[in-house]
This record gives C-alpha cells, sequence and structure tokens, in this order.
C-alpha cells in the first residue's frame, strides 16, 4: 500500500525558488548582526545558525540516513524528493552563515589575536567550519540533488544509486564526526582559552 502511494505520487519540484526569500531574509540578518557590532546579537545569530546546522547534520547522518538505506527505492524517492529541495536551501545558508557569523564575532571580541597555543582553537574553529561548508556544499548537496534527479526518472539505475550512497554516507559520518569536534572547540571558546 505505502509503496504503490509513493510510486503513484506526482513528481515534486526540486529546485523551489520561492525558498531563495527565506535565504535572503536569513543573510539580511546575518548582515544586519555584522554591521550594526551588537555582540549579543551576533552571537544570537551565530548560535542560532550554527545549532540549526550541526542538529540538523547529525539528525541526517545519524537517524535519516540509516532508515533511507534500508527501505525500498520507491519510500526512498518520496522521502528525498520531499526532503531535498528545502535542504538544497537550508543546509548551505547555515553553513553560510555560521562561518561567517562566527569569524566576525571573534574577531569583534578579540581572539583572532590570542596568542599561540589558545589560537589553535580558534583556528581549529575555522578549519573544521570551512571543511564542513565545503564538503556539504562541495559534495553533500550536488551527491543529494543527482540522486534525487535519478530517483525522479522513470527507470532510476539502482546499481548507481547504491554505489553512490556507500560513498555518501561515508562522507556523511564525517561530517557527524567534525560536527561533534566543533561542538568541543566550541564548548572550550566559550568557557575560555
Amino acid at each position: 500500500m505505502t509503496t504503490a502511494l509513493a510510486t503513484a505520487a506526482p513528481p515534486v519540484s526540486l529546485i523551489r525558488l520561492h525558498y531563495l526569500w527565506y535565504v535572503a531574509a536569513a543573510l539580511a540578518v546575518m548582515v544586519a548582526a555584522i554591521v550594526i557590532g551588537n555582540l549579543w546579537f551576533l552571537n544570537w545569530v551565530h548560535v542560532m545558525s550554527g545549532v540549526l546546522w550541526t542538529g540538523i547534520d547529525l539528525f541526517m547522518g545519524f537517524v535519516i540516513g540509516p532508515i533511507l538505506r534500508r527501505v525500498d527505492v520507491p519510500v526512498r524517492k518520496a522521502i528525498l524528493t520531499r526532503l531535498t529541495p528545502v535542504t538544497l536551501f537550508l543546509l548551505p545558508t547555515l553553513s553560510i552563515i555560521t562561518g561567517t557569523a562566527g569569524w566576525f564575532l571573534a574577531v569583534q571580541m578579540g581572539l583572532t589575536q590570542l596568542p599561540w597555543p589558545q589560537f589553535g582553537w580558534i583556528a581549529a574553529a575555522l578549519v573544521l567550519v570551512t571543511l564542513m561548508t565545503l564538503q556539504g556544499i562541495g559534495y553533500l548537496l550536488p551527491t543529494s540533488l543527482r540522486i534525487c534527479l535519478e530517483l525522479q526518472k522513470e527507470r532510476p539505475d539502482g546499481a548507481w544509486i547504491g554505489r553512490t550512497m556507500s560513498r555518501f554516507y561515508y562522507v556523511v559520518a564525517s561530517q557527524g564526526a567534525m560536527q561533534v569536534a566543533i561542538i568541543v572547540v566550541m564548548a572550550r571558546l566559550v568557557t575560555g582559552v
């Protein structure tokens, strides 16, 4: 019954341009926080975007990912074609806002002027956020989109999807590990370096 419903569902558009308004609004809030220079507001933008990014990444990687690996292709198709349009805009926006607001926050708080080895914690945060952002925008996002486009075909290439998803899950696991590492770094920065 579920398989028949998933198969009979009309195709869902993967690119929803009206989401660009939400992206623009979120980026405008970030720019306002940077321009105003209010430490609390900038910290709030950084923390909220970071919590959302980390939470979504960990939930997707450790909860949704394993579930998707075990469901039938029609069910996977139904889930991914509804999930991808949202994550296509949400996750890159959160990663860009988190890193950018974090950098300006570190500069405003004088953390970029710390001597070594204290500056090592700032460098670790910068490296982790840069790696996660590049990995997400450069590999995870395009791969998700390609898989969704393949699943929308009348006869999707199951073998290609399987191979691609195997690599994809390793990258998602590394993203999850980096998210946990950034939590450790942020906890260290909050408690003082």
